[in-house]
């Protein structure tokens, strides 16, 4: 699979326009596209590290991915069902291992607490149905948390410990739910689940730039997070996952490893990762087997069939300074169905040329990636600007991935 020298110009061109002013477009960015051969088909990065800097954003510069690992962590709890250690559906299981879990409540509309109706499953938790949320997508869970309020970012387990907002199995809401899965594999393992994701996922990849506890070397090429004002100009600001970069030896054991935002990486590592998804399991650069063929079908298969609608809802900008209003997850031509894998939207098509059996997801400082599978091409595109769901970088995704598309089938 190649692109032509013309369609990688054009593809370079609209990435530097897109970049063109660092406090006024977007700041810098990087961008990777894969085949299922692990070949890179597209590489580039452009524009500069942060908004208030003149170095160079490279393809070597460390991105926080956030919610991007929720993709990764999916993989680790599948490797643990294939070898029998976790159950998708048995929810005394995961309480056991999770006793948190048991008696915690449910949110409802009028601020009260009830107890829910049924246990909490891991095919709940990696399918976004268990009923968790986050604060800064749902307002009645972000008011009923002040004063105090909670920081899903902060570094402690104790901003996990949050009420549901749905009962378990009733609903789709985006939130923590995959932090829980990663503590259950944490407790199932008896490791951390960076130590987890380094043994049985990076190292066998050859991933020498991804991890929850950046290096001193990855340190040093982490790009700048900006934010954008009202008025569209950007500004820097403090980098919002603060614990993993600040913490000495010592004090790493202490800090939660969030595995619903918890990675940092260069677009190149992740990439590799997506092209073992299109390679069905099994890296083609390193020919290590991450999972099975057939559990790679598995969470690729909608989980959320009862919520067909569930993407045309929208989410709320609960908290302004983090995200921007979701009218709708992932538009698609035709309002066809869409779904939920084990760990991913699956968008069931799309504008650009995308297959209808592709998954993608987000991170929350507008990093975005895809799979398909039936065109054996994915990608991902870093940047680091909040408030997420950034208009600039939104229609950067859409130009690169359908110039893509467009440029594989000339």
């Amino acid at each position: 699979m190649t692109l032509s020298a013309d369609t990688i110009k054009k593809l370079r061109q609209t990435v530097e326009d897109a970049c063109r002013s660092p406090t006024e477009d977007i700041p810098g960015v990087a961008i990777v596209v894969v085949d299922r051969n692990g070949k890179e088909i597209f590489a580039h990065a452009a524009g500069k590290r942060g908004s208030q800097v003149s170095e160079p954003m490279t393809l070597d510069n460390v991105f926080w991915i956030a919610s991007c690992t929720k993709m990764i962590v999916g993989i680790a709890c599948m490797q643990l069902v294939e070898k029998g250690m976790l159950s998708l559906d048995d929810g005394d299981q995961l309480e056991k291992l999770c006793p948190e879990l048991k008696d915690i409540q449910v949110l409802q509309d009028d601020r009260k607490l009830v107890d829910k109706k049924r246990k909490i499953t891991l095919r709940m938790l990696l399918s976004h149905t268990a009923g968790f949320g986050y604060t800064f997508f749902n307002t009645k869970l972000r008011d009923f948390s002040h004063p105090i309020g909670i920081d899903e970012f902060s570094g402690s387990i104790k901003d996990m410990m949050q009420p549901l907002v749905h009962q378990p199995g009733e609903s789709w809401e985006y939130g923590i739910n995959i932090d829980w899965a990663g503590i259950a594999l944490e407790r199932v393992t008896g490791l951390s689940l960076n130590d987890y994701l380094h043994k049985n996922i990076f190292s066998p990849l050859n991933l020498k730039n991804i991890s929850m506890f950046p290096t001193a070397d990855m340190k040093l090429r982490l790009a700048h997070m900006n934010h954008r004002n009202p008025d569209g100009t950007l500004i820097p600001r403090d980098h919002l996952l603060r614990a993993p970069l600040i913490a000495t030896p010592s004090e790493i054991p202490n800090i939660h490893n969030s595995g619903g935002a918890g990675c940092f990486s260069t677009p190149s590592d992740y990439a590799q990762i997506i092209a073992t998804l299109l390679n069905g399991g099994t890296s083609p650069t390193t020919s290590a087997p991450l999972l099975q063929p057939t559990t790679i079908d598995t969470l690729f298969t909608n989980q959320i069939p009862s919520f067909p609608n569930f993407a045309r809802t929208g989410i709320p900008a609960s908290k302004p300074s983090l995200t921007n209003p979701i009218p709708e997850i992932y538009p698609v031509p035709g309002d066809v169905e869409q779904g939920w894998g084990l760990s991913f939207m699956l968008s069931n098509g799309g504008a650009t040329g995308r297959s209808r059996g592709t998954g993608f997801w987000a991170g929350l400082p507008n990093c975005w990636w895809w799979v398909d599978r039936e065109s054996g091409v994915g990608g991902v595109v870093c940047a680091q600007v909040l408030p997420f769901a950034d208009g600039r970088v939104l229609g950067l995704w859409g130009e690169v991935e359908g110039g893509v598309y467009k440029g594989l089938g000339e």
